[in-house]
């Protein structure tokens, strides 16, 4: 049996469960599927059954991670971006063209790699209203299932000479497919042995701080310092009480004012809101190089405010308004 004929065959429930499961983040061909369940149509499979299963599937995986993204914000989004090469930029990027071209993005979110699995999260954690979310998202993904369905029926031949060609060569892609796995984790684990060098970076927690603050009585200058990464801040926000922002993506500029009205003997104290303290622990070793003495607050905000830390609300003038699609 050729592929084609298999996905005519097993064509309606393996395309769903891809759509769905690659809606959910999960590294899966969804357009593969889609070429080949649209060229499968030659072979009995009933397009607008195919189309629909595709569809709601899709809408399916998207809807949870709204979900997701309305209850836990920023924390989902640095789950999903875990798996990629460097999960700030992975965050970052995306984030940057839904921001800069608003709610709009969901039409054509699917076709953009990386953007398409963390748009539906997105809009939750900016509070899109579910509706809204709903009838932008549904065009979006009928837009994507289509253009990839109707392309596979299409070009049904070339479809089918590709799979043709894989079948007779397959070893040969077998073992492109391992080059590529090999590659992919070699580049990883270059990532985790550059990311060794931030094992030296000190950390403190809540409490010892504390601890620490009450002990100097005043007498020496110590500086907590926010560097969560989001850039998120809406009103209401809340930082550690006293504490002064560091922007994290303008680090150079920020060490050098640091550097002008620090003292040599100066303390700076780092929180973020990431797993595993990542950006607080990236900043700390830029300080380091620079001369700054600077520690870790473990756990960050949350573990402050577990500790019973005194918050205050984020200045005015810190605020950086972004869209809430409400």
């Amino acid at each position: 049996m050729d592929f084609i004929a298999l996905i005519a065959q097993h064509g309606y429930a393996l395309t769903a469960a891809v759509m769905f499961f690659a809606a959910l983040g999960l590294p899966l061909p969804m357009a593969i599927s889609l070429l080949a369940a649209g060229a499968a149509v030659h072979n009995g499979l009933r397009p607008e059954v195919v189309l629909a299963l595709a569809w709601s599937a899709a809408m399916a995986g998207d809807l949870l991670l709204y979900l997701g993204g309305r209850f836990t914000g920023w924390w989902l989004l640095t789950g999903i971006c875990w798996v990629s090469i460097n999960p700030e930029q992975c965050i970052f990027s995306s984030a940057d063209s839904f921001y800069k071209r608003g709610p709009q993005t969901l039409l054509f979110a699917k076709f953009i790699p990386g953007l398409g699995t963390v748009a539906a999260p997105l809009a939750g954690s900016l509070n899109m209203r579910l509706p809204r979310f709903l009838r932008l998202m549904a065009v979006g993904e009928l837009l994507y299932c289509g253009t990839w369905l109707v392309a596979g029926y299409i070009f049904f031949r070339f479809v089918r000479e590709v799979a043709a060609w894989m079948e007779s060569a397959g070893h040969v892609v077998l073992l492109a497919l391992l080059l590529l796995a090999a590659g992919y984790g070699a580049t990883i684990l270059f990532f985790v042995i550059r990311s060794r060098r931030y094992r030296q970076i000190e950390k403190i927690s809540a409490e010892r701080l504390q601890e620490r603050i009450d002990a100097s009585g005043g007498d020496r200058l110590v500086v907590i310092a926010d560097v969560r990464s989001h850039n998120y801040y809406d009103p209401g926000m809340h930082r550690i009480k006293n504490s002064i922002r560091i922007e994290p993506h303008r680090l150079q500029e920020e060490l050098e004012a640091l550097k002008e009205f620090m003292a040599p003997d100066c303390e700076i104290y780092l929180y973020c809101s990431c797993i595993r303290d990542t950006t607080s622990v990236r900043v700390a070793h830029a300080m380091k190089e620079a001369n700054l003495r600077t520690m870790v607050i473990e756990g960050g905000m949350k573990a402050w405010a577990r500790a019973g830390g005194e918050l205050e609300p984020v200045p005015e003038e810190d605020l950086q308004r972004l869209p809430r699609f409400d």
